[in-house]
């Protein structure tokens, strides 16, 4: 069978291609590349790559990682990376999140209401749209074993020093947009820290050989 590449919606292309992955600090790569092994290792013994990304309430950035992974990986061309995001506790996909996505191209449509919304977040026409919405990192909607777990918020890392089924635990800890909530400069942080992570998880797949 023919492998064909996704095409992600173009606002989403032209955002990948602005990021400026040359700004990251040797310190920073240093922390993202037991991912790029991981990713690598994955790759070059063609098996599926699963990765969790772990928040406290899995409302903000875990889920950021979890599409921007996707997408960047389909950006690629990489094949069966499949991504996931969970919490020490469920909450809910906080809307100024959802909204950062919005604002670099995806398409969100919410597909329940409720205390804890599910989103349907479409990067390509054709692709499977990451579900969005709050879980437990254990819930059965993630991976049991063989997944990378990533400990996006310091507390979630200090909490959880043990993932069940996790075959590899890695820190890449980001800063909380929450901090901003509802002041003046709402909207340009989230924007702010959405890139910052889209920036991020483009100079890991940047690095994978196929």
């Amino acid at each position: 069978m023919i492998s064909t590449q996704t095409h992600l919606f173009t606002e989403i292309e032209q955002t990948i291609k602005s990021l400026k992955p040359e700004t990251i600090s040797e310190e920073r790569k240093a922390t993202l590349q037991p991912l790029i092994e991981f990713v690598q290792e994955k790759v070059s013994n063609q098996q599926d790559i699963r990765i969790n990304f772990i928040c406290t309430h899995n409302s903000r950035r875990s889920h950021l990682s979890q599409v921007w992974a996707q997408a960047i990986a389909a950006y690629f061309n990489i094949k069966n990376v499949f991504c996931y995001s969970g919490g020490t506790e469920a909450t809910a996909l906080f809307p100024m999140a959802a909204e950062a996505l919005k604002n670099s191209g995806f398409l969100i449509q919410t597909l329940s209401e409720g205390k804890n919304p599910v989103y349907s977040i479409k990067y390509s026409e054709n692709a499977h749209p990451v579900i969005g919405f709050s879980k437990k990192l254990d819930d059965d909607f993630n991976p049991k074993s063989a997944f990378a777990a990533i400990m996006t918020c310091d507390s979630a890392n200090e909490a959880c020093p043990f993932v069940p089924g996790a075959e590899k635990r890695i820190p890449i800890t980001f800063e909380d947009p929450k901090a901003f909530d509802g002041t003046p400069q709402q909207t340009e942080k989230y924007n702010e820290r959405s890139i910052q992570i889209a920036t991020e998880l483009f100079y890991v797949f940047s690095k994978i050989q196929s």
